[in-house]
């Protein structure tokens, strides 16, 4: 959180995916900008391979369109660099051309009778993307422009992988083209990216872009393995390539430029982790690792390590529960008083609901918006109705702070929902 952090947000997305399709080397073409996240073009023989499909069905046709400035052959493959419906939903506007689809099958199982919680990720996805928000309210989300379906430009269409790669490495040669594609588990287990060795492009999907990673989803979701995530960086780098075509932001061109910019986000990633261990392992609790994690000082304002998507902060606490679970190592936290019990206890030792009312009134005139939410929250506890106003006022008195795209939505979106109830 800075003071002008949405001011931030939106400098950085006005160069971070320009709408462009950038030839990168003969018959390969870079997509920015026409969806939420990429895509990749390469021209075969006698057709097209489209690695990733935008977010939309119309947001893929407008892109055809647009590439038939320089091509006119019909996509025949489709690669999907990993299943985020993002860089599939465009896939339903090939149907009448495609032949084969191949897909990356999943390193990190997921959880038995995940689909039981679809409710709530419902809610809360639709929170992080602002999906619910306006324009002006949403700005963006973060690595792209709004998804299609947010803004009636089309929506998801699926469809399913023909072949999906067991196999760590699997060699191709596709119309005429050589492809190498490499599993690399990071933002999800089914990540994989595809390395051209004839033209030395590496197209590495999500596992790189140009900000600080999602490494942990306030949506919620299973743990995104954070060291894993740095070992598949290190196996893409270790390709040497001259070109790095990511699936959000704009592409690394030249080696100098992958070498720096790929060292430096892997390195900022495993530094959070290296120090997130020695933290919980000297017995800190959260919220005590959290305050002495930073990056050093010669990563910490590289404009790729930004934090507009994901935050060092939820990186250290995913990390932290993904090793230890939820006890900090406090008795005191082993059988806490429920939020309820604990609000009526604690507005009794206050003395008043007036004297919270006057500490959160003074709290959003000074500024410490986080202090307000909290006491917000004892009068919600208690089913004071101050409480939801206060709390509507916070949030969007904290919105604007925030350089992450997702936790700006995430307290807009909660203060609507909020009012409408």
């Amino acid at each position: 959180m800075i003071k002008k952090g949405e001011e931030a947000l939106e400098k950085f997305s006005t160069t971070a995916y320009p709408k462009a399709i950038n030839q990168v080397a003969k018959g390969i073409y870079h997509v920015t900008g026409y969806g939420h996240s990429n895509a990749i073009v390469i021209e075969g023989e006698r057709s097209l391979i489209l690695i990733d499909t935008l977010d939309s069905n119309e947001r893929a046709k407008k892109m055809m369109t647009a590439m038939r400035k320089y091509t006119d052959k019909p996509v025949k493959t489709i690669i999907f660099t990993h299943g985020h419906p993002d860089h599939r939903g465009g896939s339903g506007a090939f149907k009448e051309t495609v032949t084969e689809i191949i897909a990356f099958s999943n390193k990190q199982p997921v959880l038995k009778h995940t689909a039981l919680l679809a409710d709530v990720f419902e809610v809360r996805g639709k929170r992080q993307f602002g999906y619910a928000l306006n324009d002006e309210e949403a700005l963006l989300q973060g690595i792209g422009i709004r998804e299609g379906k947010a803004v009636n430009d089309g929506k998801y269409d699926f469809l399913a992988p023909t072949e999906v790669l067991t196999a760590d490495q699997t060699e191709r040669v596709i119309d005429g083209i050589h492809l190498t594609l490499v599993a690399a588990p990071g933002e999800t287990g089914d990540t994989g990216f595809i390395w051209l060795k004839e033209q030395g492009i590496l197209c590495c999907g999500d596992n790189y872009y140009g900000c600080w990673p999602n490494l942990s989803a306030i949506r919620g979701g299973q743990y995104r393995d954070v060291a894993e995530w740095v070992d598949s960086l290190d196996k893409i780098m270790s390709y040497d390539a001259e070109i790095v075509l990511p699936g959000h932001t704009k592409a690394l061109i030249g080696k100098a430029q992958v070498t720096e910019v790929l060292g430096n986000f892997r390195n900022a990633i495993n530094e959070v982790l290296l120090q997130t261990l020695q933290g919980m392992n000297e017995g800190k609790a959260v919220d005590e690792v959290v305050a002495c994690v930073q990056l050093p000082a010669h990563l910490q304002h590289l404009p790729y390590l930004g934090e507009y998507y994901g935050t060092i902060e939820w990186t250290v606490k995913a990390i932290y529960y993904a090793y230890l679970g939820w006890y900090d190592g406090n008795p005191t936290n082993l059988h806490r008083l429920n939020s309820k019990a604990y609000a009526h206890k604690m507005l009794a030792l206050i003395g008043s609901k007036e004297k919270v009312y006057q500490e959160i009134e003074q709290a959003l005139a000074s500024g410490t918006y986080q202090w307000a939410l909290e006491l917000s929250d004892l009068l919600i506890q208690v089913e004071d109705k101050k409480g939801d106003l206060s709390k509507i006022a916070a949030l969007r008195k904290q919105a604007p702070l925030e350089t992450s795209a997702n936790s700006r939505h995430y307290y807009l979106a909660y203060a609507n929902d909020l009012e409408k109830n």
